[in-house]
């Protein structure tokens, strides 16, 4: 397995592969690495060439400094994970000095809206951030093709926008959410829920799954009344946001129009840690 540092030598070792006629798949993570992360891994090693995985906790997409510091870092236990994946993958881990050329700020950009809605309430600049990190990310990997989770789905669509803004030529790939076999969606944060915690989580997706249930029978108020009361009733859960939105534009609809596609995306507080999932309505 070959873990580079620096961006320089990663990127003149990606360009020789590359000037050889090989394709090249990139996952672009977090780390503390989990099965759904893997999924993404296992995509790319199956349609290209050489896999990348890059392993950076982003300082400019938390708008919370103690969610930054609190974010899990196990790089040893992440390498191991992709070395049992295959141990060909190439890993790119760098600091934020060497990634941001000692300016640690982010990019301001214009998705057409995207990044107003939802999270983009919710979190100051975040997809600012995450515009920044990944921009930088492609034009330092140049890869074929990229892979995203659906659990992030909104960020999934200001990434196709940032790729067709900039006419970058990458072709990005959505995977589908990676569940626990609770159906609680994976993320890197679900390790730092409590016990009691964690045993609640699930009724995170046992109502969406309700809510997908009762789409073709329910009016969307009738729908958000019912999210918003099952966790006013829970002893445990705390519900930030639920939201029925376009897949498109991500604007959240009263009224289905019939040829759209729908989602709905919920953020829900476990004790001090925010869980996000969406599901779609068809």
């Amino acid at each position: 397995m070959k873990v580079f540092q620096r961006k320089k030598d990663i990127s003149k070792y990606l360009q020789k592969l590359k000037s050889e006629g090989n394709s090249l798949g990139f996952v672009p993570t977090m780390g503390a690495l989990h099965a759904g992360h893997l999924s993404l891994v296992k995509e790319s090693l199956k349609d290209n060439d050489h896999s990348v995985v890059s392993i950076f906790v982003n300082p400019t997409q938390f708008d919370n400094p103690d969610d930054l510091k609190k974010y899990p870092r196990t790089y040893k236990e992440d390498l191991d994970a992709l070395k049992s994946l295959d141990p060909e993958i190439i890993v790119y881990y760098p600091d934020a000095e060497d990634i941001y050329d000692g300016k640690i700020v982010s990019e301001r950009f214009d998705f057409g809206g995207l990044e107003h809605e939802m999270e983009g309430k919710h979190r100051q600049g975040h997809f600012d951030g995450v515009g920044t990190i990944v921009k930088k990310l492609f034009e330092i990997i140049k890869p074929t093709r990229a892979y995203f989770g659906e659990k992030d789905f909104q960020q999934l669509q200001i990434i196709k926008k940032l790729v067709a803004q900039l006419q970058i030529s990458i072709e990005i790939i959505p995977v589908s959410i990676h569940r626990e076999k609770d159906g609680l969606a994976m993320s890197s944060r679900n390790m730092r829920l409590t016990e009691k915690y964690r045993t609640a989580a699930p009724f995170i997706y046992k109502t969406l799954l309700k809510t997908k249930e009762m789409w073709n029978k329910n009016s969307i108020e009738e729908i958000k009344t019912f999210v918003k009361k099952s966790f006013e009733e829970h002893p445990l859960l705390e519900l930030e946001y639920f939201e029925i939105a376009d897949e498109k534009n991500l604007k959240p609809t009263i009224e289905k129009i019939n040829g759209n596609k729908y989602r709905g995306f919920i953020v829900v507080y476990a004790g001090d840690i925010r869980l996000i999932d969406n599901i779609a309505y068809y």
